[in-house]
């Protein structure tokens, strides 16, 4: 390693052992896998052998998720720590995957739930199917092992038969209450179990209230709701008047909602196993829509859009659950509880602070009060917005709730965008159309669109688009996660669009009643105003306002938000990768560095000349050029430019290192597409045909990287010289201390690298000598970036070639061990993915079996020779958290990723530290 006479150091003392010890851990890594993978194999089979098919709650605790989903798993730990829970069991997530082999419920099972049944019915006090005293109702809900808000199926008042709605009548003297439960069973049950159309309920109810002058449900009086039932059975007359029959194919339902469409879709959206089933969650029915002394709710204990530690929720007088949650009617604050029924408030906020402590997190609670009594019907882990997530995890060290790893690991890195991307600028000129209620944080602006599908078909080629619906409902989540923004006419923070864009990271304005949404005409009304599709709309999820037109917007917020900062500095403190960025620009290069970048591992120096037409033109001149003195005259005009932005970026990254990539992409890529281009370069006719000349059958494996410097030697010493002599000068003016580091590209050979490294160092001598500089006053080093499956192969014959490092360039080494190319993979790859071929992009997140053996293989083949040789990743997978964690534990050196995917480097390679930590086995 010859060149290391003019090296850099990086890295602290401190920090150059860490990276050693961390390194040493590489050969330990497969025995250490395989005793994690024995320990957690035994822990596996002994586990699935003590498994049971049903649990009553008072069985349950919260440890047994993967058993009992997590919501049973919570349901069973709130009735262990003697909180008002209605009594149930839980049909374990073992089940879920036996019925889905065989779509059908053992009888073995039936009678292990009816037994569950029965003491249920002793616990509470009441039969189910009973038609003579009060009877029973029950719930049946999903519970996967990760939350899926809204994702799978629920059927709630189950039990009603015709005999039991005349009984319930008798019993109660509440004719109305016993319709409307009797009315949303029917709905519910054909629409979930029977797979009828839920809009032809939706259409009956809507007309029924336009015939009686009712503008809300509550509006309808008994025979309002006795004639709305009548109409319902005429929608769906084979309802089964059999309670026993309804559990059973509620049951059946439930179990195979895990494969619906929006499931599938959420699963592959958040990368949570196929194979990991859903509970199904049998509970006693508790009303919250007996009369106006009933209500239902939902709690955050605190708030999930800002952190703030606030008891946070929404409630409604007279209603199911549903109701709150579909955005049906716009719900009130949790303070109207304390206003109506304060000791139920007090009791509930005695609950929220228990729960809280309980479970170290922010939970997202529902609630009952069924005549004044308050039940508690679920607690889960909240989802959260990136700023709430991330002042939440800040503070709650603070008072001592957890640990600063723990508030490390609750973080999701690529949720911290949030705090990379445009906010409105309070400074711009707006024009507000309407406010609603601030549901998801951040700024967004695209054109209106008023279905999912729309949505998703339209942001294909990039068009950022704002959906507008009246509500959504789970099977929009294609289209809500396709869009920049989400507007909804009605719902409240906790309704299904504020959820979901709230967990998806999108911004979202929700309850905007000051709008009218007609989705058919695909028109939004406001003011006497009409918008339609294609309009460009703007959203504050911030403060809730919905702007006209496109509204000028401030980037990078992160720097200002002290606990975001806190957090990056935690996770600095744990990491032991560098993070680096990939900038092209002196632009790039101080955005880079003001989000912690530690240098520069990939400066593209083509992208210099795409965004100038003098500039990009002098590049076409040379690529066409027939002569080698033509093409240095042009290099000569080149360097110059190349020159002057390599100062700029030497300037910003003062003191830190700057990769310099020798020209990579193929030469076709510079070359004129038109007539009216080629004319402004020369006559079009000789153009033309010398373009012809050049084009290549695949480019992308022809004539590019470092053939470039074999075939044409003279635009790498163009390039070495541009570089060597900005760093002349900066030296020389005081503004900048350089380090400087060559990447020659797409080596395949030790022969490339034995070639091609003199010419550089001669270069660099020239220039020197030139600027009257002694050898050593421009520290840098020459390295190499491998691309090529050949190269992981030949990578000790490569290290001994005389390189001071190499950097993986993931995103052609994925192409080329896939064979599949970047610009057409997305014809097929999403088809893959959704049949399961392969469970993410790999272009987005690391092949680890493939690539990723590439990558170790070349690893352990360079370090047998050259141990210090330092190795890193300068491909976008170097952004993304699983990959960052994958060469976190392959013991890499640094990543470089795009400079807005800093902070989330920074954070993945902390969490990388942790987890691993966690996870390595005892040894004795």
């Amino acid at each position: 390693m010859s060149s290391l006479s003019g090296a850099f150091t990086t890295k602290p003392p401190l920090f150059v052992d860490q990276q050693k010890s961390h390194k040493s851990l590489i050969s330990m890594a497969p025995k250490l896998e395989d005793a994690a993978a024995a320990v957690a194999g035994e822990k596996k089979r002994v586990a699935a052998a003590d498994v049971k098919d049903v649990y009553l709650f008072r069985e349950g605790n919260k440890s047994m998720r993967e058993i009992l989903g997590g919501k049973g798993a919570n349901l069973a730990e709130m009735t262990n720590i003697g909180l008002p829970v209605p009594p149930g069991f839980i049909i374990s997530t073992k089940v879920c995957n036996d019925f889905l082999e065989r779509n059908e419920l053992s009888a073995d099972l039936e009678r292990k739930y009816i037994e569950a049944l029965r003491t249920v019915e002793s616990q509470i006090g009441r039969d189910f199917a009973d038609t003579r005293a009060l009877p029973l109702l029950l719930s049946v809900r999903s519970g996967a092992v990760a939350s899926m808000p809204g994702m799978m199926d629920t059927v709630l008042n189950l039990g009603l038969s015709d005999a039991v709605v005349e009984n319930l009548i008798r019993l109660t003297d509440n004719p109305r209450w016993v319709y409307d439960t009797q009315r949303r069973f029917i709905h519910m049950f054909s629409d979930v179990v029977m797979g009828i159309d839920g809009e032809l309920f939706e259409k009956a109810l809507t007309e029924l209230k336009a015939e009686r002058g009712a503008k809300v449900d509550l509006d309808l009086d008994t025979e309002g709701m006795k004639e709305l039932v009548k109409r319902y059975k005429e929608i769906n007359p084979n309802v089964p008047d059999d309670p026993y029959t309804q559990l059973k194919m509620s049951i059946k339902a439930v179990f195979a909602s895990w494969n619906n469409p929006r499931a599938v879709r959420y699963r592959a959206y958040n990368r949570i196993a196929n194979d990991s089933g859903t509970a199904v969650n049998v509970q006693a029915m508790v009303f919250g829509n007996l009369n106006n002394n009933c209500g239902t709710g939902v709690g955050f204990t605190r708030n999930p859009a800002t952190g703030e530690n606030v008891f946070f929720g929404e409630f409604l007088i007279n209603a199911q659950g549903e109701d709150v949650v579909a955005g049906i009617r716009t719900p009130e604050s949790l303070n109207a509880i304390r206003e109506k029924w304060p000791k139920i408030y007090d009791e509930l906020f005695q609950i929220r602070d228990q729960l809280e402590k309980h479970y170290r997190n922010m939970q997202d609670i529902e609630f009952t009060i069924e005549n004044g009594k308050l039940y508690m019907l679920q607690t889960r882990d909240g989802k959260r917005t990136a700023k709430g997530s991330v002042k939440m995890a800040i503070d709650m060290v603070g008072e001592g709730l957890i640990s600063r790893e723990e508030a490390l690991l609750r973080i999701s890195p690529e949720k911290m965008d949030f705090f990379l991307h445009p906010s409105i600028d309070p400074k711009a000129a707006k024009t507000v159309i309407a406010s609603g209620l601030p549901a998801s944080p951040g700024a967004a602006t695209g054109i209106i669109v008023f279905s999912p599908e729309d949505a998703e078909l339209t942001a294909k080629d990039g068009t950022s688009v704002i959906l507008v619906r009246r509500d959504t409902t789970p099977e929009d989540i294609h289209g809500m996660k396709a869009a920049q923004g989400i507007l909804t006419q009605l719902g409240g923070m906790t309704s299904h669009a504020a959820v979901v864009a709230r967990g998806m990271g999108v911004v979202c304005v929700s309850g905007c009643e000051e709008v009218t949404v007609d989705v058919k005409n695909e028109i939004l009304e406001y003011d006497g105003q009409f918008l339609r599709r294609g309009d460009v709309l703007t959203l504050d999820g911030t403060s809730g306002e919905v702007l006209l037109g496109d509204v000028d917007k401030i980037e990078i917020g992160g720097q200002q938000d002290e606990d975001f900062q806190t957090l990056l500095n935690w996770a600095d403190g744990y990491r032991v990768l560098n993070v680096k960025a990939n900038a092209d620009t002196p632009e790039d290069a101080q955005t880079a560095r003001l989000l912690g970048a530690e240098g520069i591992g990939l400066c593209r120096t083509e992208h210099m000349f795409f965004n100038d037409i003098e500039r990009i033109n002098t590049m076409r001149k040379m690529v066409l050029a027939e002569t080698q003195e033509k093409r240095e005259i042009l290099l000569n005009d080149l360097s110059v430019y190349q020159k002057e932005d390599m100062k700029a970026i030497f300037v910003a990254m003062s003191g830190l290192p700057v990769t310099i990539r020798l020209l990579d992409p193929p030469l076709h890529e510079f070359l004129p597409k038109d007539d009216d281009t080629c004319e402004m370069i020369g006559e079009l006719d000789v153009i033309k045909k010398r373009c012809e000349e050049l084009e290549e059958v695949n480019p992308m494996m022809g004539f590019r990287g470092c053939r470039l410097s074999v075939v044409y030697p003279e635009i790498t010493r163009m390039q070495v010289t541009a570089a060597i002599s900005a760093a002349c000068e900066v030296v020389k003016e005081g503004s900048a201390s350089p380090q400087i580091e060559i990447m020659i590209p797409l080596v395949s050979t030790s022969k490339e690298i034995e070639f091609i490294t003199p010419m550089i160092k001669d270069t660099i001598t020239d220039v020197l000598s030139e600027y009257q500089l002694p050898d050593k006053s421009i520290p840098y080093k020459i390295g190499t970036m491998i691309e090529l499956p050949r190269a992981c192969v030949r990578a000790d014959a490569i290290a001994k070639a005389g390189i001071d490092f190499m950097s993986f360039g993931t995103n052609d080494l994925t192409q080329s061990t896939w064979g599949f190319s970047r610009d057409d993979m997305g014809h097929f790859v999403p088809s893959y993915i959704e049949k399961g071929i392969l469970s993410s992009d790999p272009f987005v997140t690391l092949d680890h079996a493939g690539v990723g053996s590439f990558i170790r293989m070349a690893q352990e083949k360079a370090l047998s020779v050259s141990p210090y040789l330092e190795l890193g990743v300068c491909g976008e997978h170097g952004g993304d958290p699983e990959s960052v964690r994958f060469f976190h534990e392959a013991g890499l050196d640094y990543v470089s990723c795009s400079p807005y995917r800093v902070p989330i480097a920074r954070i993945a390679a902390g969490q990388a530290v942790i987890r691993q930590k966690e996870q390595m086995p005892k040894l004795p």
